[in-house]
């Protein structure tokens, strides 16, 4: 990294190519999320399968996501990262086929489960090529083309899902990803650069995985444990939640006590700027795929909505989102990105706020809005926060921060789904809530802790950045760990 106080150039012809064409292939998993979350209370009717099961198919998803990513940097430094992003897409679309083809919701969350691992290598290795082709002085502006397909596609994937549910069936929901994914297969062979295996083929963290993936997928399944009327106070909740906290904790000291390529780089987090992007990532992670939930269920099970109006009625979310895409970027490169990702929150707040008071009567004008303003915030905060991320990062230390910040993003997101669902299938239960008059408090009190969520999230952000000086940072030598 060179020293700067000036932004780098604008985007170049061939670094835009370059984001196209993995655009392209992340538009297949952003699409796939969106589609599942207007299909779920629709899923869960053909499958019999109440709320607190079906939105496995979301949670499962996004944390076989999280877990994939740490191996996605491995796997493109053996294989070569063209090689893998080719194969993750043709295993994507593959299980999107195989779960259109479920034959019941266990067989649908495994296949999706596989299918989120595809997606969480692409997700790591699209960021990856990116960030060391943009480098960090021109992180904001590739970063509001390379984020298109999260900012852009709330504005036509849930219409599109409720189309599909209303002339076909839930199973073309996965069956559409096929075409996209076959598209971008082309495009990416002829468009990506060849990239070789590396010189050195380290090998697999297998302890770190072996201690993280169960850690974390322990936790998950001890929160939607919790969805039953005891709560937290369940039996069945406490077990998996103690261990799998227990196995995060094991490998926090593995991977900070590993001399040498642990599956994620803690010693990363030391940077204070990263630090704090990371711990905004996780909670914007618990803000933004949990309300998505709930937004979707709210409009089909309180306001009694069809799944094609319920898509028309979430479009305003997206179209909101599409409002910062051209100066977000661009005012986190020059003034930094803790202002920006700030302004985003609040309106995250803003816009969250009319859905817990929300009623039967409620303006559907009102929540339009609110809709608007929140799609607005969120963008302003996922472009941002990645720019503030990487302000501070060497090369040599961007395959490690963004392996890592993808999987914190994907484990919050994990979180995010199962903390939510489960508060709403309690409050579901607590109130014996049968009819849609009765379900509105529960989602009012899903709401309120979305909002708590977001408010949280306000405190780690005015740790980021708000300068645009690009320091020359020397690579740090491995601690060493005595025998």
């Amino acid at each position: 990294m060179s020293g700067a106080s000036a932004p780098e150039q604008g985007v170049d012809p061939a670094l835009r190519k370059l984001i196209w064409v993995i655009v392209l292939g992340l538009l297949a998993p952003a699409l796939d999320t969106t589609i599942v979350n207007v299909a779920l209370a629709t899923i869960g009717t053909a499958m019999r399968s109440p709320v607190a099961t079906s939105q496995w198919t979301i949670t499962g998803y996004l944390l076989a996501m999280g877990m994939a990513m740490p191996v996605s940097a491995w796997a493109a430094e053996r294989s070569g990262a063209k090689n893998v992003w080719l194969s993750s897409l043709a295993m994507f679309a593959a299980f999107s086929a195989l779960s259109g083809a479920a034959w019941g919701m266990t067989s649908l969350i495994v296949f999706r489960l596989v299918q989120g691992a595809a997606a969480g290598l692409m997700m790591t290795l699209g960021t990856k090529m990116i960030t060391q082709a943009a480098g960090p002085g021109r992180m904001g502006r590739a970063a509001t083309v390379a984020s298109l397909p999260v900012v852009v596609v709330p504005v036509f994937g849930p219409v599109i899902g409720g189309l599909i549910i209303s002339h076909l069936t839930w199973r073309w929901i996965f069956y559409v990803n096929v075409p996209v994914c076959l598209a971008a297969l082309v495009l990416a062979g002829q468009g990506l650069p060849a990239s070789a295996p590396g010189q050195r083929k380290p090998p697999l963290d297998v302890l770190g995985l072996a201690w993280l993936s169960p850690g974390v997928g322990l936790i998950i399944y001890g929160l939607a444990q919790a969805a039953g009327p005891h709560g937290f106070a369940s039996t069945h909740a406490w077990p998996p939640l103690v261990a799998g906290l227990a196995c995060t904790g094991a490998f926090v000291t593995h991977a900070l006590r590993k001399p040498d390529q642990p599956l994620i780089d803690l010693r990363v987090l030391r940077i204070r700027s990263f630090a704090a992007a990371t711990v905004v990532v996780f909670l914007a992670g618990l803000s933004v795929y949990g309300p998505l939930l709930l937004l979707a269920l709210y409009y089909q099970q309180v306001l009694g909505k069809s799944v094609l109006a319920t898509g028309l009625l979430l479009a305003p979310l997206g179209i909101g989102s599409l409002l910062p895409r051209g100066i977000a970027g661009k005012v986190a490169d020059f003034i930094g990105a803790r202002p920006v990702v700030l302004t985003g929150l609040v309106l995250t707040l803003l816009g969250t706020l009319p859905f817990a008071w929300a009623g039967p009567a409620t303006s559907q004008w009102l929540l339009a809005g609110a809709l608007f303003v929140r799609g607005a915030g969120l963008s302003a905060v996922t472009i941002a926060v990645i720019a503030g991320a990487f302000r501070d990062i060497s090369a040599a230390e961007i395959p490690d921060a963004n392996s890592t910040i993808r999987i914190v993003q994907q484990i919050g997101g994990s979180f995010g789904a199962a903390v939510l669902a489960v508060i709403l299938a309690s409050e579901i239960l607590s109130h014996h809530a049968l009819t849609a008059a009765a379900r509105g408090p529960a989602f009012d009190t899903a709401f309120w802790w979305a909002i708590g969520l977001t408010a949280l999230t306000l405190l780690p952000a005015l740790l980021l950045p708000s300068a645009t000086r690009h320091k020359q940072r020397p690579i740090p030598d491995k601690p060493k760990v005595p025998a």
